[in-house]
Protein backbone atom coordinates (compact mmCIF):
# COMPACT_ATOMS: atom_id res chain seq x y z
CA UNK A 1 0.00 0.00 0.00
CA UNK A 2 1.33 3.39 -0.89
CA UNK A 3 1.83 5.96 1.87
CA UNK A 4 -0.83 8.65 2.06
CA UNK A 5 0.04 12.14 0.92
CA UNK A 6 -0.94 15.21 2.86
CA UNK A 7 -3.73 17.53 1.79
CA UNK A 8 -1.21 20.34 1.36
CA UNK A 9 0.73 18.18 -1.07
CA UNK A 10 -2.43 17.51 -3.07
CA UNK A 11 -3.19 21.20 -3.39
CA UNK A 12 0.41 21.89 -4.33
CA UNK A 13 0.35 19.26 -7.07
CA UNK A 14 -2.80 20.80 -8.52
CA UNK A 15 -1.33 24.29 -8.38
CA UNK A 16 2.04 23.33 -9.84
CA UNK A 17 0.51 21.32 -12.67
CA UNK A 18 -2.03 24.01 -13.44
CA UNK A 19 0.71 26.60 -13.38
CA UNK A 20 2.82 24.51 -15.75
CA UNK A 21 -0.12 24.25 -18.14
CA UNK A 22 -0.59 28.00 -18.05
CA UNK A 23 2.97 29.32 -18.16
CA UNK A 24 2.12 31.65 -21.02
CA UNK A 25 -1.13 32.83 -19.46
CA UNK A 26 -2.14 34.65 -16.34
CA UNK A 27 -0.78 33.59 -12.94
CA UNK A 28 -4.04 31.95 -11.90
CA UNK A 29 -2.78 29.49 -9.24
CA UNK A 30 -1.27 32.24 -7.07
CA UNK A 31 -4.08 34.77 -7.26
CA UNK A 32 -5.70 35.82 -3.97
CA UNK A 33 -9.21 34.62 -3.22
CA UNK A 34 -11.95 37.17 -3.83
CA UNK A 35 -15.69 37.24 -3.42
CA UNK A 36 -16.17 36.74 -7.16
CA UNK A 37 -14.38 37.06 -10.48
CA UNK A 38 -11.66 34.48 -9.80
CA UNK A 39 -10.82 31.18 -11.47
CA UNK A 40 -11.70 27.53 -10.85
CA UNK A 41 -8.94 24.92 -11.01
CA UNK A 42 -9.21 21.15 -11.04
CA UNK A 43 -7.37 19.27 -8.27
CA UNK A 44 -5.86 15.83 -8.82
CA UNK A 45 -6.08 13.95 -5.51
CA UNK A 46 -4.31 10.87 -6.90
CA UNK A 47 -5.12 7.54 -8.51
CA UNK A 48 -5.97 4.02 -7.34
CA UNK A 49 -6.47 0.58 -8.83
CA UNK A 50 -9.89 -0.64 -9.90
CA UNK A 51 -10.79 -4.30 -9.19
CA UNK A 52 -10.90 -4.98 -12.94
CA UNK A 53 -7.28 -3.85 -13.30
CA UNK A 54 -7.98 -0.39 -14.69
CA UNK A 55 -7.12 2.90 -12.98
CA UNK A 56 -9.34 5.50 -11.37
CA UNK A 57 -8.29 9.12 -10.98
CA UNK A 58 -9.79 10.87 -7.95
CA UNK A 59 -10.55 14.50 -8.77
CA UNK A 60 -11.78 17.60 -6.94
CA UNK A 61 -11.44 21.31 -7.58
CA UNK A 62 -10.63 24.70 -6.10
CA UNK A 63 -13.08 27.55 -6.69
CA UNK A 64 -11.11 30.60 -5.60
CA UNK A 65 -14.26 32.67 -5.23
CA UNK A 66 -15.39 33.06 -1.64
CA UNK A 67 -19.07 33.63 -2.45
CA UNK A 68 -19.58 33.06 -6.19
CA UNK A 69 -21.07 29.74 -7.24
CA UNK A 70 -20.60 29.01 -10.93
CA UNK A 71 -22.54 26.91 -13.44
CA UNK A 72 -20.32 25.83 -16.34
CA UNK A 73 -21.94 23.26 -18.68
CA UNK A 74 -19.90 20.47 -20.21
CA UNK A 75 -18.47 21.87 -23.43
CA UNK A 76 -15.64 24.19 -24.46
CA UNK A 77 -15.49 25.74 -20.98
CA UNK A 78 -15.65 22.48 -19.01
CA UNK A 79 -14.08 19.55 -20.82
CA UNK A 80 -11.85 16.51 -20.52
CA UNK A 81 -9.29 15.68 -23.19
CA UNK A 82 -8.46 13.50 -25.07
CA UNK A 83 -11.53 11.41 -25.79
CA UNK A 84 -14.95 12.08 -24.31
CA UNK A 85 -15.19 15.62 -22.96
CA UNK A 86 -17.82 14.49 -20.43
CA UNK A 87 -16.22 12.21 -17.82
CA UNK A 88 -18.78 12.85 -15.09
CA UNK A 89 -17.27 16.11 -13.83
CA UNK A 90 -19.47 18.63 -12.01
CA UNK A 91 -21.01 21.56 -13.84
CA UNK A 92 -21.87 23.46 -10.64
CA UNK A 93 -18.90 24.77 -8.68
CA UNK A 94 -19.20 25.63 -5.01
CA UNK A 95 -16.84 28.16 -3.41
CA UNK A 96 -13.60 26.89 -1.91
CA UNK A 97 -11.76 23.58 -2.01
CA UNK A 98 -13.97 20.60 -2.88
CA UNK A 99 -12.18 17.31 -2.27
CA UNK A 100 -12.41 14.14 -4.36
CA UNK A 101 -15.84 14.73 -5.87
CA UNK A 102 -15.65 12.23 -8.74
CA UNK A 103 -13.52 9.59 -10.38
CA UNK A 104 -12.35 9.20 -13.96
CA UNK A 105 -11.81 5.58 -14.97
CA UNK A 106 -9.11 4.88 -17.53
CA UNK A 107 -7.59 1.67 -18.95
CA UNK A 108 -4.37 0.42 -17.41
CA UNK A 109 -2.68 0.57 -20.80
CA UNK A 110 -3.06 4.35 -20.74
CA UNK A 111 0.48 4.38 -19.33
CA UNK A 112 1.79 7.87 -18.78
CA UNK A 113 -0.71 9.45 -21.15
CA UNK A 114 -2.47 12.33 -19.47
CA UNK A 115 -6.15 13.21 -19.18
CA UNK A 116 -6.56 16.99 -18.94
CA UNK A 117 -9.46 18.88 -17.37
CA UNK A 118 -9.90 22.42 -18.68
CA UNK A 119 -12.19 24.91 -16.93
CA UNK A 120 -12.96 28.44 -18.09
CA UNK A 121 -14.46 30.55 -15.29
CA UNK A 122 -14.84 34.33 -15.22
CA UNK A 123 -12.82 34.51 -18.43
CA UNK A 124 -9.85 32.67 -16.90
CA UNK A 125 -8.67 29.32 -18.22
CA UNK A 126 -7.01 26.60 -16.14
CA UNK A 127 -5.95 23.12 -17.21
CA UNK A 128 -4.90 20.28 -14.91
CA UNK A 129 -3.52 16.93 -16.16
CA UNK A 130 -4.05 13.57 -14.46
CA UNK A 131 -1.86 10.52 -14.94
CA UNK A 132 -0.87 7.38 -13.09
CA UNK A 133 2.51 8.41 -11.70
CA UNK A 134 3.65 6.14 -8.87
CA UNK A 135 4.10 9.12 -6.53
CA UNK A 136 0.38 9.92 -6.76
CA UNK A 137 -1.03 6.49 -5.89
CA UNK A 138 -3.50 6.69 -2.99
CA UNK A 139 -5.67 4.40 -0.87
CA UNK A 140 -9.12 6.02 -0.45
CA UNK A 141 -10.73 2.90 1.08
CA UNK A 142 -8.52 2.37 4.12
CA UNK A 143 -6.00 4.49 6.02
CA UNK A 144 -3.14 2.18 6.94
CA UNK A 145 -2.03 3.69 10.25
CA UNK A 146 -5.23 2.99 12.18
CA UNK A 147 -7.26 0.94 9.70
CA UNK A 148 -9.82 3.71 9.29
CA UNK A 149 -12.37 3.12 6.52
CA UNK A 150 -14.93 5.45 4.90
CA UNK A 151 -18.55 5.60 6.05
CA UNK A 152 -21.04 3.28 4.35
CA UNK A 153 -23.79 5.18 2.52
CA UNK A 154 -27.17 3.99 1.22
CA UNK A 155 -30.27 5.63 -0.27
CA UNK A 156 -32.42 2.73 0.95
CA UNK A 157 -32.29 1.25 4.44
CA UNK A 158 -32.17 -2.27 3.03
CA UNK A 159 -30.78 -1.48 -0.41
CA UNK A 160 -27.36 -1.40 -2.00
CA UNK A 161 -24.66 0.72 -0.44
CA UNK A 162 -21.33 2.31 -1.29
CA UNK A 163 -18.13 2.92 0.63
CA UNK A 164 -15.56 5.39 -0.67
CA UNK A 165 -15.61 8.18 -3.29
CA UNK A 166 -17.34 6.22 -6.05
CA UNK A 167 -20.56 8.24 -6.60
CA UNK A 168 -23.16 5.50 -6.34
CA UNK A 169 -26.32 6.84 -8.01
CA UNK A 170 -30.05 6.64 -7.46
CA UNK A 171 -32.95 8.32 -9.24
CA UNK A 172 -35.92 10.39 -8.12
CA UNK A 173 -38.78 12.24 -9.84
CA UNK A 174 -40.64 15.28 -8.53
CA UNK A 175 -42.78 18.19 -9.71
CA UNK A 176 -41.50 21.73 -9.77
CA UNK A 177 -44.16 22.85 -7.31
CA UNK A 178 -43.28 20.09 -4.81
CA UNK A 179 -40.49 19.77 -2.27
CA UNK A 180 -38.51 16.53 -2.46
CA UNK A 181 -37.41 14.68 0.69
CA UNK A 182 -34.20 12.68 0.32
CA UNK A 183 -33.01 10.33 3.07
CA UNK A 184 -29.63 8.62 3.40
CA UNK A 185 -28.54 5.87 5.77
CA UNK A 186 -24.95 5.88 7.01
CA UNK A 187 -22.76 3.70 9.20
CA UNK A 188 -19.14 3.95 10.31
CA UNK A 189 -16.36 2.20 12.23
CA UNK A 190 -15.86 5.33 14.42
CA UNK A 191 -12.14 5.38 13.68
CA UNK A 192 -10.48 8.51 12.35
CA UNK A 193 -7.33 9.71 10.66
CA UNK A 194 -5.52 12.71 12.13
CA UNK A 195 -1.99 14.09 12.10
CA UNK A 196 -2.41 15.10 15.74
CA UNK A 197 -4.28 12.01 16.95
CA UNK A 198 -6.92 14.30 18.47
CA UNK A 199 -10.53 13.63 17.56
CA UNK A 200 -11.98 16.64 15.70
CA UNK A 201 -14.77 18.63 17.30
CA UNK A 202 -16.59 19.67 14.13
CA UNK A 203 -18.79 16.56 14.08
CA UNK A 204 -21.22 15.85 16.89
CA UNK A 205 -21.68 12.31 15.54
CA UNK A 206 -19.10 10.01 13.92
CA UNK A 207 -20.55 10.80 10.48
CA UNK A 208 -21.66 14.07 8.90
CA UNK A 209 -23.32 14.43 5.49
CA UNK A 210 -23.25 17.42 3.17
CA UNK A 211 -25.52 18.05 0.18
CA UNK A 212 -24.58 20.15 -2.86
CA UNK A 213 -25.87 20.76 -6.34
CA UNK A 214 -23.70 18.85 -8.82
CA UNK A 215 -25.45 19.52 -12.14
CA UNK A 216 -28.70 21.11 -13.26
CA UNK A 217 -30.31 23.98 -15.16
CA UNK A 218 -31.74 25.97 -12.24
CA UNK A 219 -31.23 26.85 -8.61
CA UNK A 220 -31.32 24.14 -5.94
CA UNK A 221 -32.16 24.85 -2.32
CA UNK A 222 -31.70 22.41 0.56
CA UNK A 223 -33.53 23.11 3.78
CA UNK A 224 -30.43 21.67 5.45
CA UNK A 225 -27.19 21.29 3.51
CA UNK A 226 -25.79 19.47 6.55
CA UNK A 227 -28.80 17.65 8.04
CA UNK A 228 -28.69 16.22 11.53
CA UNK A 229 -27.85 12.53 11.78
CA UNK A 230 -30.43 10.54 13.72
CA UNK A 231 -28.70 7.68 15.51
CA UNK A 232 -30.19 4.23 14.93
CA UNK A 233 -29.91 1.42 17.43
CA UNK A 234 -29.24 -2.22 16.72
CA UNK A 235 -26.96 -1.85 13.71
CA UNK A 236 -23.96 -4.09 13.10
CA UNK A 237 -21.56 -1.14 12.73
CA UNK A 238 -20.11 0.88 15.61
CA UNK A 239 -22.39 3.73 14.53
CA UNK A 240 -25.50 3.78 12.33
CA UNK A 241 -27.81 6.65 11.53
CA UNK A 242 -29.97 8.37 8.96
CA UNK A 243 -30.47 11.93 7.76
CA UNK A 244 -33.13 13.66 5.65
CA UNK A 245 -32.98 16.87 3.70
CA UNK A 246 -35.72 18.61 1.71
CA UNK A 247 -34.92 19.98 -1.74
CA UNK A 248 -36.67 22.55 -3.95
CA UNK A 249 -35.80 23.43 -7.55
CA UNK A 250 -35.87 26.73 -9.42
CA UNK A 251 -36.97 25.31 -12.77
CA UNK A 252 -37.90 22.06 -14.46
CA UNK A 253 -35.19 19.83 -15.91
CA UNK A 254 -32.68 17.12 -15.04
CA UNK A 255 -30.50 17.58 -11.97
CA UNK A 256 -27.77 15.77 -10.07
CA UNK A 257 -27.39 16.24 -6.32
CA UNK A 258 -24.27 15.07 -4.55
CA UNK A 259 -24.06 13.86 -0.97
CA UNK A 260 -20.73 13.43 0.80
CA UNK A 261 -20.41 11.47 4.03
CA UNK A 262 -17.37 12.38 6.13
CA UNK A 263 -16.21 10.54 9.22
CA UNK A 264 -14.34 12.06 12.17
CA UNK A 265 -11.35 12.63 9.85
CA UNK A 266 -13.26 15.58 8.39
CA UNK A 267 -13.36 17.22 4.98
CA UNK A 268 -10.71 15.80 2.67
CA UNK A 269 -10.02 13.04 5.17
CA UNK A 270 -7.77 15.33 7.17
CA UNK A 271 -5.53 15.53 4.10
CA UNK A 272 -4.99 11.76 3.82
CA UNK A 273 -7.27 11.07 0.79
CA UNK A 274 -9.32 8.80 3.08
CA UNK A 275 -11.98 8.48 4.43
CA UNK A 276 -15.15 9.85 2.83
CA UNK A 277 -17.97 8.46 0.68
CA UNK A 278 -19.96 10.06 -2.15
CA UNK A 279 -23.38 9.45 -3.66
CA UNK A 280 -25.37 11.05 -6.46
CA UNK A 281 -29.12 11.55 -6.80
CA UNK A 282 -30.40 12.10 -10.33
CA UNK A 283 -33.63 14.06 -10.13
CA UNK A 284 -36.08 14.60 -12.99
CA UNK A 285 -38.11 17.73 -12.21
CA UNK A 286 -41.29 18.01 -14.27
CA UNK A 287 -43.26 21.26 -14.76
Amino acid sequence: MKPQRSGLATVSIAVVLAGGALMSGQSVPNEPRRGSGSSVTGAFEGWFNNPDGNYRFLVGYMNRNQTQELDIPVGPNNKMEPGAIDRGQPTHFMPGRQWGMFVVEVPRNLGQQKITWTIVANGQTTSIPFYAHTDYEISPFVEAAVGNTPPVLSFDENGRSVQGPLLMTTERTTRLADALDVTVWVSDDVKFTSNSGVRPRNLTTPVGVTWTKYRGPGTVKFDKEKPEIQKLEGGKAAFSGKATTTVTFGQAGDYMLQVTANDFSGVGGGGFQCCWTTGLVKVSVTP
